[in-house]
């Protein structure tokens, strides 16, 4: 919507990361919005909580699902969040229900928590699961296809997807370990 009223927006990915600075807690999911694939920035901020309890705030995705991810964390990797306020935005408005979410918004809040951020060419996606296991995610191609158009060089997605773009991953620890810098 501009001055003259309602306008077709013709990349939607690139506006949404038109504004886009690469620092640690940032990164780029490739999420679905229906049928669609988008590229989305998802955004983590991990501070020392001044209260007993820490506080989880979500903006555009379920805070149920940011409790779970921050328990996994917790348990399988080295990440201490228990006494950490944690904030998670998805740029743009959106309000995300895809699963494939859960690697990018994991990473995001370990960038956070450790200070480090992901290389600039690379988007991300995938499931995570109570074990720390990254899962499979609905139209990878479809995703990666996105990804390629706007210029990222890689994607750090589910190991069982066979595509050359993709640099695979088992695990959430190890793609934090190997990805994080």
């Amino acid at each position: 919507m501009d001055e003259q009223g309602l306008r077709i927006v013709k990349n939607p990915s690139a506006e949404l990361l038109a504004e886009r600075q690469n620092l640690d807690g940032s990164i780029v999911l490739a999420t679905m919005e229906g049928a669609r694939p988008l590229l989305v920035e998802i955004q983590a901020l991990v501070n020392p909580t001044n209260f007993g309890y820490p506080k989880r705030t979500a903006s555009g995705f379920d805070l149920n699902r940011l409790n779970l991810l921050v328990a996994v964390l917790e348990k399988r990797t080295k990440l201490k969040l228990a006494d950490k306020d944690i904030y998670v935005n998805v740029v743009g408005g959106l309000k995300l229900n895809d699963p494939a979410a859960d690697l990018a918004v994991a990473m995001a809040i370990a960038s956070a928590s450790a200070g480090r951020s992901l290389d600039e060419g690379a988007v991300v996606f995938g499931e995570i699961g109570l074990g720390g296991e990254v899962r499979s995610a609905t139209n990878c191609q479809a995703r990666i296809k996105e990804a390629k158009k706007l210029g990222f060089t890689y994607a750090i997605a589910p190991k069982v997807h066979k595509d050359k773009f993709i640099k695979g991953v088992s695990d959430m620890r190890q793609a934090l370990i190997d990805y994080l810098q």
